[in-house]
């Protein structure tokens, strides 16, 4: 036969629940907290918590920085003090501040398509600068290659020959070239990795995607809430036509229209890219990284590599010449060895949407390089 609880029991039960809550406020957000801002990943499904729990997302926002002086030598004597972050224009409170101590997990994304493969050879001797200059001695790295597929060749390691010997394997495989897919596999497996880790791509490769499902856009919302930084090498596409066999000529969709200033040129899509060029000017690569990142699900065609480096915050690289692939990786090690990170967690700049960034230095005469913003979904 079944008892009753007795309500007196009930209620003292309730009391004591009631007591701890308040006494402990913050021991369910402790658990919460996560290295992000990071939204949950697509398809799964979240629990929602139950109707008399609640719950406060803290999001913490990390922001690689690096501070270079007039001359373009890098800045290594700042401390927290001088440093002011602006998030949405509001200024934010600094709660940590590192300058190239934290390890690092990096994947090593390589183009193995046969566009490149007379490239390859010079691509091989560069890992033994991956390792020691990059990885260092408590970094690790994952290995992959991207061609019509996307080949994972080496797990995260942190064994410097394993790492070597990856990449001195790397083989020309198909013509496909699924860059932005390759990126976005990178940063899922990058979002994996302890919160304690700087989070690095560095991408080998042309500034060309062929056949990804994935839109460049959504990679970099993704790589910004993670808060992993894109590094790319440009290969010289001229030098490897000049290697190989010559193909046929191929055409590239346009970009579909977004906001602009200026009227289209007849016939085609506009642009940030094109609305710099009817100008006269420059391009602005980072009006082009926001606008991707804004526009999701359209199609980026003008400097992949260049705008994946800017919207994260990281460097793009181009080489000309076989030898010079090595100064390139080595630039990006010199950087990442030299580069400050601020963490905070934003206050007062609304949740949803786009969040500008902006970080100042006390010294005008330095310049500052950091992403640009992040991208928040609406709940």
């Amino acid at each position: 036969m079944s008892m009753k609880r007795p309500f007196s029991a009930t209620l003292a039960t309730l009391t004591v629940a009631l007591a701890l809550s308040i006494a402990f406020p913050f021991a369910r957000l402790t658990a919460q907290q996560t290295q992000g801002p990071i939204t949950p990943k697509s398809g799964n499904t979240v629990q929602q918590p139950p109707n008399d729990t609640i719950r406060v997302r803290v999001a913490l926002v990390n922001l690689p920085v690096t501070v270079r002086d007039a001359s373009g030598e890098l800045v290594l004597n700042l401390q927290k003090k001088d440093f002011h972050v602006l998030d949405n224009g509001v200024e934010q409170t600094v709660d940590s501040f590192d300058l190239g101590g934290e390890p690092l997990s990096a994947v090593l994304l390589f183009e193995t398509s046969t566009r490149v493969a007379p490239l390859l050879p010079a691509v091989q001797k560069a890992g033994i600068v991956f390792t020691q200059t990059v990885i260092g001695p408590s970094g690790d790295a994952a290995v992959f290659g991207y061609n019509e597929t996307i080949d994972k060749l080496l797990p995260f390691t942190g064994d410097h020959d394993q790492i070597e010997k990856a990449i001195a394997n790397l083989k020309p495989v198909t013509s496909g070239t699924r860059l932005y897919d390759a990126l976005s596999s990178a940063v899922s497996q990058l979002r994996e990795r302890p919160p304690t880790r700087r989070r690095v791509i560095i991408v080998v490769g042309e500034a060309r995607d062929s056949g990804s499902e994935q839109k460049l856009g959504e990679v970099l919302r993704q790589a910004q809430l993670a808060n992993v930084v894109i590094y790319t090498v440009g290969l010289s596409t001229t030098a490897a036509d000049l290697k190989s066999q010559p193909r046929p000529a191929q055409t590239t969709k346009g970009t579909p229209p977004g906001i602009f200033g200026m009227p289209p040129v007849p016939g085609t899509a506009q642009t940030p890219t094109t609305e710099q060029q009817q100008r006269g000017g420059s391009i602005d690569l980072m009006a082009l990284a926001e606008w991707a990142v804004l526009h999701a699900a359209a199609v980026v065609k003008d400097h992949p590599l260049e705008v994946a480096t800017v919207a994260t915050g990281g460097m793009y690289q181009s080489t000309f010449k076989d030898r010079s692939i090595e100064k390139a990786v080595d630039s990006i090690g010199a950087e990442l060895n030299a580069q400050y990170t601020l963490s905070y967690h934003p206050v007062g700049s609304g949740a949803a949407g786009y969040h500008k960034l902006q970080v100042t230095v006390d010294r005008p005469e330095d310049t500052v390089r950091t992403r640009p913003g992040y991208y928040l979904e609406a709940k």
